[in-house]
């Protein structure tokens, strides 16, 4: 039977454009080591950014959560499927980054696309940093808002744009593509001096950044009120999966009765809520995995710049190397795997055209001498680029 929806023709144009994507099924994905088709590569593609994907104590966490509750929640929250861990897990974030309240979603995209559209009606408007991640710019696309997309931290832009109480600006806390972080203070200012409201989507910044790693705003010294919306998620530096919205109880509230991916969604599973409790426990009191992080981050940006790459301006665990042309990025990509380390190409739509990059990303469970062999590698795979 013949295709309405000429998926070939779609296909055969990423390929020609050298961005098709595949998938390659591995073991160990997580953690610093990674296994394809029989072969051992180090890993340097995992947002496992503190090493607690293969913690024991989240193994411990999911195996009595498991006990206690079972391996699935049931249904949505507002029928079965909200269980004592779901609501001691929201408690203790909303402790730990100073929320009023919180609420937990299966992933990341999923909580994004739920604020923008239980909040934004065609009598608002949307500012997004043109950097933000998929699920926010698919999500304003769609809506029956105006949206309105400012450079990159362009905060001159961003105030010529805004209108007095019209809507929500939208930043994250570091980009997922570039490593560096958004301008909380200068976001928070323009956002109160316009009296819009202002949500961070801080899933790269949570865990890492921050005393107790409670991310970007407290590493930046910006104050929670001032942000009327968190969103972070337990899949990078928590090592597990899911994620939260928090903010005021009149939000969480409003998003209980009106967030459709929430209302309509089968619950995470509360033995995963109670590993995510346990994750939060161990990032609040892991400065040493921080403080390592840190310095591991310095070794490759030093080791980097004497090499002569270009490393943008990130001093988080994302680390990209910015080639340029997508095949130049596969190359480099496929000759690093040649040696033995997976890091992958990033290649349009994901990031601009001509901007494609090996997107590195760090963990406090590499050793010096697994950074100094990247770093080695990068060196004699220079002059193949």
């Amino acid at each position: 039977m013949s295709s309405p929806f000429a998926l070939g023709e779609a296909l055969a144009a990423r390929a020609r454009e050298g961005l098709l994507r595949t998938r390659q099924s591995g073991n160990g994905g997580a953690g610093t080591r990674l296994q394809v088709a029989g072969r051992d590569y180090l890993n340097f593609s995992s947002n496992d950014y503190l090493g607690l994907a293969g913690h024991p104590a989240l193994a411990l966490a999911f195996k009595e959560g498991l006990d206690r509750y079972g391996a699935g929640s049931g249904a949505s929250p507002l029928v079965t499927g909200y269980s004592h861990a779901h609501q001691a897990l929201e408690e203790q974030i909303a402790d730990w980054l100073g929320l009023e309240a919180v609420l937990l979603f299966n992933c990341g995209f999923s909580a994004n696309q739920a604020v923008l559209k239980a909040l934004l009606g065609k009598e608002h408007l949307l500012w997004q940093d043109r950097l933000n991640h998929a699920s926010l710019q698919e999500a304003g696309s769609l809506l029956p808002c105006t949206m309105k997309r400012f450079g990159h931290n362009d905060m001159a832009q961003l105030a010529a744009q805004l209108e007095p109480g019209r809507g929500l600006i939208v930043s994250e806390g570091v980009f997922s593509m570039d490593g560096d972080q958004g301008p909380w203070s200068e976001l928070a200012r323009l956002a109160e001096q316009s009296r819009n409201w202002l949500m961070i989507d801080d899933a790269h910044g949570l865990g890492v950044l921050g005393a107790e790693g409670r991310g970007t705003l407290h590493e930046q010294g910006v104050a929670a009120w001032r942000v009327q919306i968190q969103m972070g998620t337990f899949g990078k530096a928590l090592g597990v999966a899911g994620a939260f919205v928090g903010g005021s109880r009149e939000l969480v509230d409003y998003m209980v009765n009106f967030a459709r991916p929430y209302v309509y969604s089968t619950h995470m599973p509360a033995a995963q809520a109670h590993a995510v409790l346990r994750a939060v426990e161990l990032v609040r009191g892991g400065s040493e995995s921080r403080e390592r992080l840190r310095q591991l981050i310095g070794r490759f940006r030093e080791g980097g710049r004497q090499l002569g790459w270009s490393l943008g301006m990130s001093a988080t665990p994302i680390q990209p190397l910015l080639v340029g042309a997508s095949e130049a990025a596969t190359r480099l990509s496929s000759r690093l795997r040649e040696e033995g380390i997976w890091v992958s190409a990033i290649r349009p739509p994901t990031v601009p055209q001509g901007k494609a990059r090996l997107r590195i990303t760090l963990s406090a469970a590499h050793s010096e001498q697994q950074i100094d062999k990247l770093l080695d590698t990068l060196g004699e795979a220079k002059s193949h680029v």
